[in-house]
């Protein structure tokens, strides 16, 4: 698929956004987009997805591995039997979203679709994009996005059990995907990312799941250490969101007591490979370490 391409003339041509968009300071949301070759940033999203290009020339396809891992997490779990998906962070739809993998892996065994999903993020971008895309081509039986925030699990939780998508008698798959090295701030400026995930892991059903994915600039090469560290300056800076580089021992406690599955902690590139989509882009890096992205998966058991 080719990507879109921007610059910043294009300024005048982009559609007015939504309400409550604030278009001051470039959205982690919509860099991800613009990085993936997506359509729904704006200009100032794309001078800032320029300028983490230009210093950091990996960054598309760091984006994609990621993107790879969340396809290869949601179809190993379809697999399992997991019929529950919650996808908190989902960002801006691109291909290959959550539902589409777990229902083009069920067509293709022959079975009817019955995964159920709900998309929650705090972007009203992302939001009102995800619902465009479900009104096109979603169920509304199996298929929700709400706007709530990660730091409010229980009234995050609250509003996913209101679409009435999920049984609670079932598990349910949790996907924090490239979310949590984004600093999430309470009104004191603190983080507490740890603490939001701890409380949706205590409210998973027994035998659920949770997906997690994660920058870090420990085990990587030097070079990408250094960078990462510019990179992260550039957030704090300019961006809507500031980074959090987690070493791989701490973002490996993000999943608490949960049982680790195979094969364990791994650099995205190397979280089981067999699992890669049809449709899904090929990434190579010099070393798995190059993806700087820790992924692992884990299930919560009675």
């Amino acid at each position: 698929m080719r990507e879109a391409r921007h610059t910043v003339s294009e300024q005048n041509s982009d559609p007015i956004p939504p309400a409550g968009i604030d278009l001051e300071r470039p959205s982690a949301a919509r860099i991800y987009d613009y990085l993936l070759g997506g359509t729904a940033n704006w200009a100032i999203d794309r001078k800032f997805g320029d300028a983490v290009v230009s210093k950091f020339p990996l960054a598309r396809d760091l984006a994609r591995a990621n993107r790879q891992f969340l396809n290869r997490a949601v179809r190993y779990l379809t697999k399992q039997g997991v019929k529950q998906f919650l996808d908190i962070g989902a960002g801006v739809p691109t291909a290959g979203n959550t539902h589409q993998v777990a229902d083009e892996l069920l067509r293709g065994a022959g079975q009817e679709p019955d995964v159920r999903v709900v998309y929650v993020d705090n972007e009203p971008v992302a939001v009102a994009h995800a619902d465009l895309l479900l009104n096109e081509e979603g169920d509304a039986t199996r298929h929700a996005v709400i706007e709530a925030d990660l730091r409010r699990p229980d009234d995050l939780w609250q509003e996913v059990l209101d679409t009435e998508i999920f049984d609670l008698d079932e598990p349910i798959a949790l996907l924090l995907i490239a979310v949590l090295h984004f600093q999430q701030p309470d009104t004191d400026g603190n983080d507490v990312g740890e603490e939001s995930v701890a409380r949706l892991r205590e409210l998973l059903p027994t035998g659920s799941y949770l997906a997690l994915s994660h920058a870090t600039d420990d085990g990587v090469p030097d070079e990408h250490r250094v960078k990462l560290a510019e990179l992260k300056a550039m957030y704090a800076e300019s961006a809507s969101s500031s980074l959090i580089f987690r070493p791989r021992t701490a973002v490996a406690s993000l999943l608490g007591d949960f049982q680790l599955v195979e094969p364990g902690w791994t650099w995205t590139p190397d979280w089981r490979p067999e699992e890669t989509g049809p449709q899904a882009q090929r990434i190579r890096f010099p070393t798995p370490a190059h993806a700087v992205v820790w992924a692992g998966v884990g299930q919560k058991l009675p």
